[in-house]
């Protein structure tokens, strides 16, 4: 991630970032505890299908097949969605990060070898999974040494990020600006000095002083909501600054 990105996400946070972080979905996740509830289920799997592919690449990059980490990804959410593995957890150190991964190294090491004398395909966890995209992505990224620990962790902070931008253009369609973001994007990662906005005022048909005023809006919105997207995976608001800096870091790695 860029330096114009690191500064985006730590201005601005949402001035009602601390009434609505209460609710966010790790957190309702958490405060269930050992109960079963509908809210808890439907954060939990909203997140799962938010953070699938991270998973998946993990199980690939453990030397599995497509096939089988289709299947291990698969398996390994049905579960997670069918049991309690939530009760002890101490909210004020929980991040669903580090707890899916972990449970994930749990699963291939204790339970795959005994869940693959079961008929393939037998477990169906009840949200969307693209796997033909996600082999696609996966063979598209260039090889190298990354452990299967490493390559979770970018992939997490790409997957968070491509929600981040999905979730922005939708903000910018809302309002009939879809072109204005799409056309201004590519600044959000740096882009160009101030004084070379003109390309862009003209292909926008505006002033270069009103693109200056585009670009500072559509970087602090994305703050914004990278903030309140990885709200949503912490269990805690304090914990926000120490994972956007993870994700940084986890991104040049």
């Amino acid at each position: 991630m860029s330096h114009t990105e690191e500064q985006a996400a730590a201005e601005n946070p949402p001035a009602d970032a601390a009434s609505r972080f209460h609710t966010t979905r790790w957190s309702v996740v958490l405060a269930a505890g050992h109960e079963s509830s509908p809210d808890r289920e439907e954060a939990l799997a909203a997140l799962c299908e938010a953070y699938w592919h991270p998973l998946y690449v993990f199980a690939r990059r453990q030397g599995h097949n497509s096939t089988d980490a289709q299947d291990l990804t698969q398996s390994f959410f049905a579960r997670l969605l069918e049991r309690n593995d939530f009760a002890g957890l101490r909210p004020e150190r929980g991040r669903f990060r580090a707890f899916l991964l972990a449970s994930m190294r749990h699963f291939l090491a204790n339970e795959w070898d005994r869940s693959k004398a079961k008929k393939r395909g037998g477990d169906i966890c009840h949200f969307s999974i693209d796997f033909p995209q996600g082999e696609n992505r996966y063979l598209a990224e260039p090889a190298d040494t990354r452990t299967p620990e490493s390559a979770f962790d970018r992939e997490w902070a790409l997957a968070l990020l491509e929600l981040v931008h999905q979730k922005l253009r939708e903000k910018y369609a809302q309002k009939g600006q879809a072109e204005l973001f799409d056309k201004l994007k590519d600044l959000l990662t740096g882009g160009p000095p101030a004084e070379s906005y003109g390309p862009f005022a003209e292909d926008l048909d505006m002033t270069e002083g009103a693109v200056r005023v585009a670009v500072h809006r559509l970087r602090r919105r994305f703050g914004e909501l990278l903030r309140a997207e990885i709200g949503e995976t912490v269990a805690d608001e304090d914990e926000i600054d120490n994972e956007i800096r993870f994700l940084f870091t986890a991104l040049r790695a």
